[in-house]
């Protein structure tokens, strides 16, 4: 006898009352189904955002660790005689290395303060390119460099800090002059704080040449400098030199930077201190008396 449409849903495989048939497998619950893809992506999400946690970690821990880029110099010491007695500032003497040198070792020292944000600062450098690169092939004065993020809390956000860690992180391949010549080529509009965009630091390293983005891309991602730089910010700021750009020669603030200060000005401010350096170190040493 034929079998009513009832028993047959009654004793189907896929009935919830009936018996499986022998050899079939029984279809799971959606919820069932589900769950190891539930379980994969909880794994997931406890890596990831374990990793996150650890990055921020290392990252806010290396905030507060200065670490030096390669090369970082203390101001050098002002001659106040022979060569051999001239005596270093409180700030070198406490072994800070807050400034980028270049061409050391030189009897006179200019340093220069400046803020890769600042469109001052930029102005500043367009100016007096030529004059220190002639300065430099007298071979008796040397640059130093300190890096200022004023611009921050003036127009806003991090895109000074970001790139005077990125500049440092050149400095560390010896490419600092040249990865902060494209920064002054192509600075931004400060209000905008496009120099704190990744992509727009890793585009000027390419334009420096010569920087290994494999080291140098870490090294920004992580903050390796961000202490040094806030370092430097803090030390300026408790200078009292007031606002970028600033210089000085041999520790001795120039005057007028910003104002009326000439190209021609500097230079001869700094042949005059070149001069007075060369008498000092040429004055023999007083010999002792005989009695």
């Amino acid at each position: 006898m034929a079998e009513s449409k009832g028993s047959k849903e009654s004793t189907g495989p896929d009935s919830t009352g009936g018996t499986t048939l022998p050899g079939s497998k029984k279809r799971k619950g959606i919820v069932a189904r589900l769950r190891p893809y539930a379980v994969g992506v909880m794994a997931m999400v406890v890596v990831f955002g374990g990793s996150a946690v650890i990055g921020k970690h290392v990252r806010d821990n290396k905030d507060d660790k200065v670490r030096n880029p390669t090369g970082a110099a203390a101001p050098a010491p002002v001659p106040t005689g022979p060569a051999d007695s001239a005596s270093p500032s409180p700030t070198a003497a406490s072994g800070s290395k807050l400034q980028i040198a270049i061409h050391p070792s030189a009897p006179v020292t200019v340093t220069i303060y400046e803020d890769l944000r600042s469109p001052d600062s930029k102005a500043f450098a367009d100016e007096y390119q030529d004059t220190f690169r002639q300065l430099l092939t007298t071979g008796q004065v040397e640059l130093h460099y300190q890096l200022v993020t004023a611009t921050d809390r003036t127009y806003g956000g991090t895109g000074s800090e970001y790139v005077a860690n990125a500049a440092a992180c050149a400095q560390d391949q010896s490419r600092f002059t040249q990865f902060v010549l494209q920064v002054w080529q192509h600075q931004p509009d400060p209000h905008s704080d496009t120099l704190a965009d990744e992509n727009q630091i890793k585009s000027l390293a390419r334009k420096a040449g010569g920087i290994k983005m494999a080291t140098f891309e870490p090294c920004i991602e992580q903050g390796d400098h961000i202490g040094w730089v806030r370092s430097s910010q803090a030390d300026f700021a408790a200078s009292k030199l007031g606002s970028v750009p600033a210089v000085e020669i041999d520790n001795k603030p120039v005057k007028d930077v910003r104002t009326s200060l000439t190209p021609a000005e500097l230079r001869s401010a700094v042949e005059k201190e070149v001069k007075r350096v060369v008498a000092l170190q040429a004055t023999p040493t007083a010999s002792p008396t005989l009695h």
